[in-house]
């Protein structure tokens, strides 16, 4: 069974931990927003020498194609490897689900598929041996819900990886953040870049840290960040034109945060993407 891909299934009595964007999901559903379900497992590349990576992606699509592409319940999904992280093994998957019921659901239902592609049990087993032999055994799953923070990017129908650039922060929850700044920020300099592909943002729901909110900015090369951070300056400098009024601006938005936050930089599998916009 391919174990390292599927979050083991629990009893849970789940609650978003209250704090700062708290009172934001009030907002969003007023505003008819639907949050989804994002699980992310973090796997990690084999180091058996011995394993050949040569059909690693061949293997994959075949996967994809009889199992994941089938799963109604699985709404996006996607492969993200690194390409500027503090860690060269890892493979990011990520699929997004309608409802926490659906995460569960669709296991099954890969399961049912997975019978009907492959009905011999031992042919089975010999396709996902080959399979999950190209990781480790060691990955880290999380959970994550949406927020109302996005700018969907045109479908990517060729095979060119986009270039996926992630900022974690740790939010302060300490009651002195208040989310209308972020919503104003948003608002008006990340929703007006135009060297910006994509963004998504989604927070902690189930996991190792409470405090994790993402922002993922979507790009087409690697140069279009560094372009994204200039045309981000002349925004907020063209928005808040005295350094004075900007400095309160930055201060009041930056009470919601701790400060803290890691950046990452992924590439995306275009054979291996699922999506439904």
């Amino acid at each position: 069974m391919k174990t390292i891909f599927r979050l083991s299934m629990l009893v849970l009595f789940l609650s978003i931990p209250k704090g700062v964007f708290s009172q934001d999901t009030t907002k969003q559903a007023s505003q008819d927003f639907q949050p989804v379900y994002v699980t992310m497992t973090t796997a990690h590349w084999s180091e058996d020498p011995d394993i050949d990576f040569k059909d690693w992606l061949a293997t994959e699509k075949e996967y994809f194609q009889k199992v994941t592409s089938k799963n109604e319940l699985i709404l996006n999904s996607g492969f993200y490897t690194h390409y500027f992280t503090p860690d060269n093994s890892e493979v990011i998957m990520v699929s997004v689900y309608k409802d926490w019921g659906d995460i569960e659901k669709a296991e099954k239902k890969n399961q049912e598929l997975l019978k009907a592609a492959w009905p011999d049990e031992a042919k089975r087993k010999e396709f996902l041996d080959k399979q999950s032999a190209y990781y480790s055994a060691d990955h880290k799953d999380e959970i994550y819900q949406t927020m109302n923070y996005s700018i969907q990017p045109p479908k990517n129908t060729g095979t060119t990886p986009r270039i996926f650039y992630v900022r974690s922060s740790n939010l302060a929850m300490d009651g002195q953040g208040t989310p209308e700044k972020f919503r104003e920020y948003f608002e008006k300099i990340t929703k007006n870049a135009k060297s910006l592909k994509g963004y998504y943002t989604h927070r902690h729901l189930w996991g190792s840290n409470s405090r994790e909110m993402n922002e993922v900015f979507v790009f087409d090369k690697l140069a279009d960040i560094e372009a994204f951070f200039d045309e981000e300056q002349k925004l907020v400098e063209s928005t808040w034109t005295s350094e004075e009024e900007r400095e309160k601006f930055m201060d009041e938005m930056g009470k919601s945060f701790t400060g803290n936050h890691g950046d990452y930089i992924y590439r995306s599998v275009p054979e291996l993407l699922k999506s439904n916009q």
